[in-house]
């Protein structure tokens, strides 16, 4: 396994990160469990989560995800071991949460209190706010509108993880789903105030969606914050196994038929181009999907999923499949014929 410091902070974390919104929803706590003794024994140090969780989200399991990995962390007694990431929700999604959560003190605490109580913790190794508390473009959404009425500001929330880094429940602070121009006021607020610097961001990053490297990637590079890639197999459609409609049994597509934005035309045209690619250079699909994503010089980790452990298994060994040259400008013919069709 490969490691790296994210951001400029001294978390070291594995280059591939277990990714855990199937644990209480597609897996139960026995296969999560499996899952986490599977990816420690294979150097997989960085573990993420999030209040929300599983997805899809529903008021009868919310926080399933980390009451599992809490009682495995309390089972192995490894917390000192692994670097556990969770987020905060913003507003907008789940009105059962908090009566409709916001990114303000009241409902931040409480959201980082339930946290530490279902992972049975004490710290947090890195704490992300999950998307943000303003109209602006996250989860595939296209084009803008402005409305300044229904937003927290930015400032507001990032006093509170400051004061979350100070009581030591936190120790770093990341962001997720974000846009360049709210990287601009977390780091421009670091400066006026010295509160928290963020070490991260988690953004959608997969050959169907490289729109991170338009306006985040040099961010990354720039500045040291380093990008938590997440879906880099685009639900795991960049595997190839729904090509020619194809229904999966138990598979997540097939479970949550509403979770499309992997399934477009144009996705599936790329798609295929991809599977073929791979095929041609004696890859499977998946392999070629997440070296890809492992070879990108502004990636901190990229964070995987599986629902079984042969999906596991090779997801992790990716982490072993150095793409040739002549690989990578394929790939790039195909990004220019087909640009991000799922962003």
């Amino acid at each position: 396994m490969k490691y790296v410091n994210l951001g400029n902070s001294d978390l070291r974390v594995s280059k591939i990160c277990l990714g855990t919104m199937t644990f209480g929803e597609q897996n139960t706590e026995l296969q999560a469990h499996d899952q986490l003794d599977f990816a420690a024994a294979n150097g997989v140090n960085f573990i993420d989560t999030a209040e929300m969780y599983p997805v899809p989200p529903r008021q009868q399991i919310q926080g399933a995800t980390e009451i599992h990995i809490g009682a495995w962390l309390e089972k192995r007694k490894c917390r000192d071991k692994v670097v556990i990431a969770s987020k905060v929700a913003g507003p907008g999604m789940m009105d059962y949460l908090r009566n409709g959560a916001q990114l303000i003190l009241s409902q931040m605490q409480q959201a980082l209190d339930e946290s530490l109580q279902r992972l049975q913790t004490d710290y947090i190794d890195l704490y992300q706010i999950h998307w943000p508390a303003r109209q602006t473009n996250f989860f595939g959404k296209l084009g803008y509108q402005y409305d300044e009425e229904s937003s927290t500001p930015i400032a507001e929330t990032l006093e509170v993880l400051s004061d979350f880094v100070r009581s030591g429940q936190v120790r770093y602070i990341g962001i997720s789903n974000e846009t360049p121009w709210g990287v601009t006021q977390y780091l421009s607020l670091f400066l006026q105030h010295g509160w928290p610097r963020i070490i991260s961001i988690q953004n959608p990053y997969s050959l169907l969606n490289r729109t991170y490297e338009v306006g985040l990637a040099e961010f990354s590079q720039r500045e040291g914050i380093s990008l938590l890639a997440y879906s880099p197999l685009g639900f795991g459609v960049l595997t190839g196994k729904y090509l020619e409609g194809r229904n999966i049994e138990k598979a997540r597509l097939t479970l949550f038929e509403n979770y499309n934005r992997y399934s477009n035309e144009q996705a599936q045209t790329a798609t295929k181009l991809y599977v073929q690619l791979a095929q041609q250079h004696g890859l499977s699909a998946t392999q070629l999907a997440l070296a890809f994503v492992n070879s990108r010089p502004f990636l901190g980790a990229n964070i995987i999923g599986a629902t079984n452990m042969e999906q596991l298994k090779e997801n992790i060994e990716s982490t072993h499949v150095t793409l040739t040259q002549e690989v990578i400008e394929q790939v790039e013919n195909i990004h220019r014929a087909i640009p991000n069709p799922s962003p």
